[in-house]
């Protein structure tokens, strides 16, 4: 079996993380348990790339279960965990292609390598896995049934491709599912990114001006969790809409032109490019931390920043100094890369759970509906994504209501124009 991760000794420990990220995960271990009697993914290949961590290991466990033959790489090179990429190598025999702080050209190589066995089915975190497909394996693309995207900026990279006609097969949006936006881009993302810069820099955020960029899921999530540190918050925006739903929940909106000013932490999460710039850096404080929780490290433009730095040097784990031609010091957290999983260990299992039932479950539609489906986005189906919401609160020991037969009868009629 052909691998390459960091130390294979490392198996041990990240079999016990595995399992304890596992036990907030009961929708994902019914699911398992589900694929193991039914094995609906018997002798599909599917190559994933996504952020290898123990939740990813779960999830891998889940595919495996229902027959499928799986290749892993990463999404991103600083966000794999090393321990848990040891242990789908030793202990499920799965081949894994993923180093933390591996370099451009190894991340790429791992891409290809999680190619090799002709996928059926891909599984992407960003789209880069889709991107090589279409740029520099075209052979490959005839074997594909579809394909899977887990975020923002990949869906935003895909529908790009889809409008343009040059997407090849079709995908199922993971991002789009309410079971995973709501969820895990909100409160995943809100604490997880909270939980990175805090474990980076060990400063306090209480009394901070905390500049949030971007008022998506993601953004909404960050912003409640540093109001919650006791942060003052302050929004940027380019959506007028969004930019007013974020004055109507109690934060300052402004332009970045002027928060660059005040701002002692910033974070980035728009999915766009030099978000944070030549002009921004010029005006920030000694001592201003910026940060970026979007997928790619574009939304900070870390050339510009070199080019003015007179000086730079590592002060902490994560931590990287500018010092400008002016005395003032500016810190880059984790390379500009998602700083929730380069300086923590990303989202919280629980809610990774409901994310990583929507790819168990839209690779296993795929099997049965790939074939027919048209060459562009889809949502994840309506009643998938109930029917993980209803499992996630079975799990919790939550009960609803049902319609009596009355009232299914008169919201029909409303439906019909009657």
């Amino acid at each position: 079996m052909k691998f390459d991760i960091k130390d294979k000794g490392l198996a041990a420990k990240g079999q016990l993380r595995i399992e304890w990220a596992a036990q907030s995960m009961p929708v994902l271990r019914s699911i398992a348990e589900r694929f193991a009697r039914q094995r609906p993914l018997a002798g599909i290949r599917i190559a994933a790339c996504l952020h290898v961590t123990t939740e990813t290991a779960y999830l891998a466990h889940t595919l495996k279960a229902g027959g499928a033959d799986l290749r892993l790489c990463a999404s991103n090179p600083l966000s794999t965990q090393d321990d848990a990429a040891a242990s789908l190598v030793v202990h499920d025999e799965i081949p894994v292609f993923a180093i933390k702080g591996e370099d451009k050209e190894t991340y790429y190589r791992h891409i290809h390598a999680s190619l090799e066995h002709r996928p059926q089915i891909t599984m992407d975190d960003g789209a880069d896995l889709v991107s090589t497909l279409h740029s520099e394996r075209k052979e490959l693309l005839t074997d594909i049934l579809g394909g899977t995207e887990e975020t923002t900026t990949g869906v935003i990279r895909l529908r790009s491709m889809a409008n343009k006609g040059v997407l090849q097969y079709p995908i199922i949006a993971v991002n789009d599912a309410d079971t995973k936006h709501l969820f895990d881009n909100r409160y995943g993302t809100g604490q997880s990114t909270i939980d990175g810069i805090i474990r980076a820099t060990n400063r306090l955020l209480a009394g901070a001006n905390f500049v949030v960029s971007g008022y998506g899921w993601c953004g909404r999530g960050v912003a409640m969790r540093a109001a919650g540190m006791g942060a003052k918050v302050i929004i940027t925006e380019v959506d007028p809409l969004r930019a007013l739903e974020a004055v109507m929940d109690g934060y300052q909106v402004m332009a970045m032109a002027e928060a660059a000013a005040i701002g002692d932490f910033f974070c980035t999460l728009t999915g766009d490019i030099r978000v944070l710039r030549r002009e921004h850096f010029q005006v920030m404080k000694d001592g201003a931390i910026i940060c970026n929780s979007g997928h790619f490290n574009v939304e900070l433009d870390l050339d510009t920043l070199a080019d003015m730095a007179v000086a730079r040097r590592q002060v902490r784990d994560f931590v990287e100094e500018f010092k400008l031609s002016t005395g003032r010091n500016i810190y880059v957290l984790g390379e500009g890369r998602l700083v929730n999983l380069a300086a923590a260990e990303g989202h919280p299992s629980s809610v990774m759970d409901m994310s990583f039932a929507n790819q168990a479950l839209s690779a296993e539609y795929l099997v049965k509906h790939g074939g027919s489906l048209e060459k562009r986005v889809h949502r994840v189906p309506v009643d998938i994504d109930k029917n993980i919401a209803r499992l996630k609160l079975a799990c919790m020991g939550v009960s609803i209501d049902t319609l009596t037969p009355e009232q299914e009868k008169y919201l029909h009629s409303w439906e019909m124009g009657t």
